[in-house]
Protein backbone atom coordinates (compact mmCIF):
# COMPACT_ATOMS: atom_id res chain seq x y z
CA UNK A 1 0.00 0.00 0.00
CA UNK A 2 1.45 3.61 -0.99
CA UNK A 3 1.67 6.49 1.09
CA UNK A 4 -0.93 7.85 -0.99
CA UNK A 5 -3.69 5.39 -0.31
CA UNK A 6 -3.20 5.12 3.37
CA UNK A 7 -3.82 8.54 3.62
CA UNK A 8 -7.20 8.25 1.18
CA UNK A 9 -8.03 5.05 4.31
CA UNK A 10 -7.53 7.53 6.37
CA UNK A 11 -9.08 10.38 5.28
CA UNK A 12 -12.33 7.63 4.74
CA UNK A 13 -11.83 6.51 8.25
CA UNK A 14 -12.02 9.66 9.70
CA UNK A 15 -14.76 10.86 7.53
CA UNK A 16 -16.63 7.60 8.60
CA UNK A 17 -16.45 8.34 12.40
CA UNK A 18 -17.49 11.99 12.12
CA UNK A 19 -20.63 10.81 10.06
CA UNK A 20 -20.99 8.31 12.65
CA UNK A 21 -20.66 10.94 15.44
CA UNK A 22 -22.76 13.56 13.64
CA UNK A 23 -25.53 10.98 13.75
CA UNK A 24 -24.77 9.84 17.35
CA UNK A 25 -25.20 13.79 18.26
CA UNK A 26 -28.03 13.86 15.98
CA UNK A 27 -30.17 11.32 17.32
CA UNK A 28 -29.95 12.31 20.73
CA UNK A 29 -31.37 15.69 20.08
CA UNK A 30 -33.91 14.89 17.82
CA UNK A 31 -35.41 12.24 20.06
CA UNK A 32 -34.97 15.05 22.78
CA UNK A 33 -35.99 18.04 20.86
CA UNK A 34 -37.84 16.95 18.24
CA UNK A 35 -37.00 17.53 13.94
CA UNK A 36 -37.91 20.74 13.62
CA UNK A 37 -36.52 22.65 16.95
CA UNK A 38 -33.15 20.72 15.82
CA UNK A 39 -31.01 23.09 13.93
CA UNK A 40 -27.83 21.53 11.94
CA UNK A 41 -25.96 23.89 13.39
CA UNK A 42 -27.11 22.94 17.27
CA UNK A 43 -26.15 19.29 16.22
CA UNK A 44 -22.37 20.51 15.32
CA UNK A 45 -21.64 22.74 18.05
CA UNK A 46 -23.11 19.35 20.18
CA UNK A 47 -20.78 17.02 17.93
CA UNK A 48 -17.65 19.16 18.16
CA UNK A 49 -18.12 19.79 14.36
CA UNK A 50 -18.17 22.88 12.04
CA UNK A 51 -21.57 23.24 10.55
CA UNK A 52 -19.26 22.52 7.20
CA UNK A 53 -18.74 19.14 8.41
CA UNK A 54 -22.11 18.37 8.58
CA UNK A 55 -22.66 19.23 4.89
CA UNK A 56 -19.82 17.68 4.05
CA UNK A 57 -21.78 14.28 5.09
CA UNK A 58 -25.31 14.87 4.49
CA UNK A 59 -26.99 17.66 2.02
CA UNK A 60 -29.04 19.18 4.81
CA UNK A 61 -31.30 17.93 8.04
CA UNK A 62 -33.37 16.39 6.16
CA UNK A 63 -30.70 13.55 4.92
CA UNK A 64 -29.14 13.58 8.48
CA UNK A 65 -32.88 12.85 10.31
CA UNK A 66 -33.50 10.08 7.60
CA UNK A 67 -30.11 8.45 8.55
CA UNK A 68 -30.57 8.39 12.23
CA UNK A 69 -34.52 7.19 11.74
CA UNK A 70 -32.20 4.54 9.82
CA UNK A 71 -30.14 3.22 12.72
CA UNK A 72 -33.40 3.07 14.67
CA UNK A 73 -35.22 1.14 12.51
CA UNK A 74 -32.20 -1.27 11.95
CA UNK A 75 -32.10 -1.63 15.99
CA UNK A 76 -35.96 -2.16 16.00
CA UNK A 77 -35.89 -4.94 12.57
CA UNK A 78 -32.90 -6.59 14.46
CA UNK A 79 -35.42 -7.14 17.55
CA UNK A 80 -38.46 -8.51 15.93
CA UNK A 81 -36.14 -10.65 14.01
CA UNK A 82 -34.28 -12.08 17.05
CA UNK A 83 -37.52 -12.74 18.41
CA UNK A 84 -38.86 -14.96 15.12
CA UNK A 85 -35.45 -16.80 15.60
CA UNK A 86 -35.41 -17.98 19.26
CA UNK A 87 -35.10 -21.45 19.36
CA UNK A 88 -39.05 -22.21 20.33
CA UNK A 89 -42.53 -23.73 18.50
CA UNK A 90 -44.49 -20.76 16.93
CA UNK A 91 -46.69 -19.47 20.02
CA UNK A 92 -42.94 -19.61 21.25
CA UNK A 93 -41.72 -17.22 19.25
CA UNK A 94 -45.09 -14.78 19.11
CA UNK A 95 -45.01 -14.78 22.92
CA UNK A 96 -41.02 -13.38 22.57
CA UNK A 97 -42.60 -10.77 19.72
CA UNK A 98 -44.97 -10.70 22.48
CA UNK A 99 -42.78 -8.99 25.08
CA UNK A 100 -41.00 -7.25 22.29
CA UNK A 101 -43.74 -5.30 21.54
CA UNK A 102 -44.53 -4.35 25.16
CA UNK A 103 -40.86 -2.91 25.32
CA UNK A 104 -40.27 -1.37 22.17
CA UNK A 105 -43.55 -0.74 20.03
CA UNK A 106 -44.52 3.06 20.03
CA UNK A 107 -41.60 4.66 22.44
CA UNK A 108 -43.05 8.12 22.94
CA UNK A 109 -39.67 9.99 21.55
CA UNK A 110 -38.73 7.98 18.45
CA UNK A 111 -42.37 7.06 17.52
CA UNK A 112 -43.31 11.39 17.67
CA UNK A 113 -40.04 12.03 15.64
CA UNK A 114 -41.37 9.60 12.95
CA UNK A 115 -44.51 11.12 12.93
CA UNK A 116 -43.08 14.72 13.18
CA UNK A 117 -40.53 13.63 10.01
CA UNK A 118 -43.28 12.57 7.82
CA UNK A 119 -45.47 15.43 7.71
CA UNK A 120 -41.94 16.79 6.34
CA UNK A 121 -42.90 14.59 3.16
CA UNK A 122 -46.07 16.83 2.32
CA UNK A 123 -43.32 19.73 1.26
CA UNK A 124 -40.37 17.36 0.16
CA UNK A 125 -40.58 15.02 -2.34
CA UNK A 126 -37.14 13.54 -1.61
CA UNK A 127 -38.32 12.76 1.67
CA UNK A 128 -42.09 11.23 0.63
CA UNK A 129 -39.40 9.16 -2.22
CA UNK A 130 -37.16 7.83 0.40
CA UNK A 131 -40.65 6.70 3.46
CA UNK A 132 -41.74 5.00 0.45
CA UNK A 133 -39.07 3.10 -0.55
CA UNK A 134 -38.09 2.03 3.22
CA UNK A 135 -41.40 1.22 3.72
CA UNK A 136 -41.78 -1.48 0.83
CA UNK A 137 -37.95 -2.48 1.61
CA UNK A 138 -40.30 -3.52 5.15
CA UNK A 139 -43.06 -4.86 3.99
CA UNK A 140 -40.67 -7.46 1.58
CA UNK A 141 -38.58 -8.34 4.34
CA UNK A 142 -41.34 -8.95 6.37
CA UNK A 143 -42.83 -11.04 3.98
CA UNK A 144 -39.82 -13.32 3.40
CA UNK A 145 -39.25 -13.78 7.25
CA UNK A 146 -43.15 -14.58 7.39
CA UNK A 147 -42.89 -17.05 4.89
CA UNK A 148 -39.23 -18.70 6.39
CA UNK A 149 -41.47 -18.51 9.89
CA UNK A 150 -44.46 -20.44 8.52
CA UNK A 151 -42.17 -22.94 7.18
CA UNK A 152 -40.43 -23.26 10.27
CA UNK A 153 -43.64 -24.47 11.62
CA UNK A 154 -44.90 -27.16 8.84
CA UNK A 155 -47.52 -24.47 8.04
CA UNK A 156 -49.29 -23.05 5.16
CA UNK A 157 -50.32 -19.26 5.33
CA UNK A 158 -53.92 -18.45 4.21
CA UNK A 159 -53.13 -15.55 1.97
CA UNK A 160 -49.97 -13.81 0.60
CA UNK A 161 -47.03 -13.42 2.61
CA UNK A 162 -46.82 -9.33 1.16
CA UNK A 163 -50.48 -8.72 2.07
CA UNK A 164 -50.22 -10.61 5.50
CA UNK A 165 -47.03 -7.69 6.41
CA UNK A 166 -48.88 -5.28 4.75
CA UNK A 167 -51.98 -5.78 7.37
CA UNK A 168 -49.41 -6.43 10.73
CA UNK A 169 -47.19 -3.61 9.38
CA UNK A 170 -50.18 -1.20 9.51
CA UNK A 171 -51.73 -2.15 12.53
CA UNK A 172 -48.07 -1.89 14.14
CA UNK A 173 -48.08 1.37 13.10
CA UNK A 174 -51.11 2.68 14.23
CA UNK A 175 -50.77 0.56 18.04
CA UNK A 176 -47.56 2.38 17.82
CA UNK A 177 -48.75 5.95 16.95
CA UNK A 178 -51.71 5.61 19.68
CA UNK A 179 -49.23 4.15 22.57
CA UNK A 180 -46.86 6.97 22.32
CA UNK A 181 -49.70 9.28 23.11
CA UNK A 182 -51.81 6.86 25.69
CA UNK A 183 -48.99 4.45 27.47
CA UNK A 184 -51.78 2.37 28.84
CA UNK A 185 -53.04 1.05 25.24
CA UNK A 186 -53.06 -2.57 25.59
CA UNK A 187 -50.13 -3.54 22.48
CA UNK A 188 -50.85 -7.58 23.25
CA UNK A 189 -53.75 -6.98 20.44
CA UNK A 190 -50.60 -6.58 18.34
CA UNK A 191 -49.42 -10.49 18.67
CA UNK A 192 -52.68 -11.95 19.34
CA UNK A 193 -53.95 -10.85 16.01
CA UNK A 194 -50.58 -12.40 14.58
CA UNK A 195 -51.09 -15.36 16.29
CA UNK A 196 -54.91 -15.97 15.09
CA UNK A 197 -53.67 -15.23 11.59
CA UNK A 198 -50.76 -17.31 11.42
CA UNK A 199 -52.29 -20.14 13.41
CA UNK A 200 -55.35 -19.70 11.49
CA UNK A 201 -53.17 -21.42 8.65
CA UNK A 202 -53.61 -25.18 7.31
CA UNK A 203 -50.84 -27.81 7.52
CA UNK A 204 -47.94 -27.16 4.49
Amino acid sequence: MTVESERTVTRAQRQAQTRERLVEVARELFLADGYNATSLDKVAVAAGFSKGAVYSNFSGKEELCMAVLDTIHEEQISGVVAAFTVDADLDGRIDAFASWAREKLGHPRWTALEVEFAAVARQSPWVATELVKRHRMLVAASADLIERVMADAGLALGMEARKAATALLSLGIGLGAMRSLDGELDVDVFAETMRALLRGSTSA
